[in-house]
């Protein structure tokens, strides 16, 4: 914890006087969280069936709907090891397989929203929640930079295979972190 020297500002209060939106640790950690999940649906809205099931690996890795798979799996993997109670009822699939594009819609809303309870309970410091030890902060930065690079992998997988997503839609991805 770094100390400070001085009184402390409140300045969330100062934005509220000027009509700005609240800026709260809470509000714009879980609108973080929001945003790299609708990234998410996103891009499983708009990559085609043929394009779900493209890969690179030569040698049996994932392909794209395996890429989607596993990070919907790490989420209920980590909430296994830090939240049980919200792992209960998600699926996991297994190794190896291609979801359908509404199966992988479907389980990155329940992780999505049981990860986004996970992080609301670790701000308000709920019993029997394990964040990261570096706080709140760094666990949604686990969180978004892992699918981030899963993403990227999904990406260029697509290019690669000749199932490149529109120019439109490469650029919305990086517009709906500005996007209130």
């Amino acid at each position: 914890m770094v100390a400070h020297s001085g009184p402390r500002r409140d300045r969330s209060a100062h934005l509220q006087n000027q009509g700005e939106p609240d800026l709260s640790v809470p509000d714009t950690t879980l609108e973080a969280w929001r945003t790299n999940n609708r990234i998410n649906l996103f891009l499983i809205d708009r990559i085609s069936a043929p394009g779900m099931r493209c890969t690179l690996s030569q040698r049996g890795g994932r392909g794209v709907a395996g890429q989607f798979a596993h990070m919907h799996n790490n989420r209920v993997w980590q909430l296994e090891k830090r939240a049980k109670d919200l792992a209960k009822g998600l699926e996991i699939f297994p190794p190896k397989t291609q979801p359908t594009k509404a199966a992988l819609k479907k389980a990155f809303i329940a992780s999505g929203n049981a990860i986004e309870t996970f992080l609301t309970d670790l701000t308000a410091r709920t019993p029997k929640r394990r964040g990261f030890k570096k706080g709140v902060p760094s666990t949604l930065a686990y969180f978004v930079a892992h699918e981030s690079h899963h993403r990227g992998i999904i990406l260029l997988t697509l290019k690669e295979c000749g199932h490149n997503l529109d120019k439109d839609a490469r650029y919305a991805i990086w517009g709906m972190w500005d996007k209130t």
